[in-house]
């Protein structure tokens, strides 16, 4: 008896020690989860970013007339877009051209100026020590929460002393500042040009102007592609600005043109054009939306720059 059930006794108390075991959990797959809430939220926010575009386009296919007869979010029965494109780049001699060409102007002198600056500012302060370093990382952030807005009523008088008003430079020179795309610039360039490959350009003989256009300004293309877009777009925008700067309107940009087109039938004798506005707007962000396509693959490729630490 006592050779039988002392094993027992010991077994039974090994078996009540032991700890309970869980059972392994199963191996999720690689798929994300799906989430019923996140995909109604962004199929909301999707209609509520696309539904004005729609709505603009439907319209610009309409007459004057099929504006007020037709539904706001559906076609007319007589589509006149060709007709009303027409219409916009002739009406008052074809100024809409002009203003076309104006904006043009301003992107190309002013939002280029600002990306190639702030290339170089974010490059020169990402990689080179310098005293008032941290001064100047100050000012910039204080640069940046500043609104332009803001800013509006000093640039006037300054510019209105200069006797730089009513012409191109007063809309142009303004948008070379970016505190934002220097910013921008200044960390992406931190993350994205490796020191040693710097250092290994001085070793072999290289200048500093060398080293900048030939080692780092290919490896900053996204970046300055990303700031190039937001530039871009500021500049194309810009309402405000021209709008205190400019009176003739041979240098208006189509932001402000469209808007004259659209004031004109509160003036005494004035026209209503409302179906030449929403094509002139129609025409007006089409090439943004070119930009951002032709654009996406190089800017879309160094978002994660700087993401994953080897």
């Amino acid at each position: 008896m006592t050779t039988t059930t002392g094993p027992v006794r010991s077994t039974t108390l090994v078996k009540s020690s032991a700890p309970h075991l869980r059972s392994p959990r199963r191996r999720t797959s690689g798929r994300p989860r799906r989430s019923v809430l996140l995909t109604v939220l962004t199929g909301v926010v999707l209609v509520y970013s696309l539904l004005p575009l729609v709505w603009l386009l439907i319209s610009a296919t309409k007459s004057q007339q099929g504006l007020a007869r037709s539904f706001g979010l559906w076609f007319d029965s007589d589509f006149d877009l060709w007709h009303n494109i027409a219409q916009t780049f002739t009406y008052q001699d074809g100024v809409f051209g002009r203003w076309l060409l104006n904006t043009l102007l301003y992107v190309v002198v002013g939002a280029g100026g600002a990306t190639f600056l702030a290339v170089l500012g974010g490059y020169a302060l990402a990689k080179f020590a310098f005293p008032g370093k941290r001064a100047v990382f100050a000012v910039v952030i204080g640069a940046v929460a500043v609104p332009g807005t803001a800013l509006a009523v000093p640039t006037f008088l300054m510019f209105s002393k200069m006797g730089l008003t009513d012409t191109p430079w007063a809309v142009i020179i303004p948008s070379l500042i970016s505190p934002f795309g220097l910013y921008l610039m200044w960390v992406f360039a931190t993350e994205a040009i490796p020191t040693e490959l710097m250092e290994a350009a001085r070793i072999d003989g290289a200048s500093e102007l060398r080293i900048f256009f030939q080692v780092a300004l290919p490896l900053l293309a996204p970046g300055t592609v990303t700031v190039l877009l937001f530039t871009t777009v500021a500049t194309w925008n810009n309402y405000f600005l021209p709008l205190i700067m400019l009176k003739d309107p041979d240098w208006y940009p189509l932001t402000l043109g469209l808007d004259s087109w659209n004031k004109q039938a509160q003036t005494a004798g004035g026209e209503a054009i409302p179906h030449l506005v929403l094509t002139g707007s129609l025409l007006t962000i089409v090439p943004l939306i070119a930009a951002f396509l032709l654009l996406q693959k190089y800017w879309q490729s160094g978002l994660s720059a700087g993401s994953v630490k080897e």
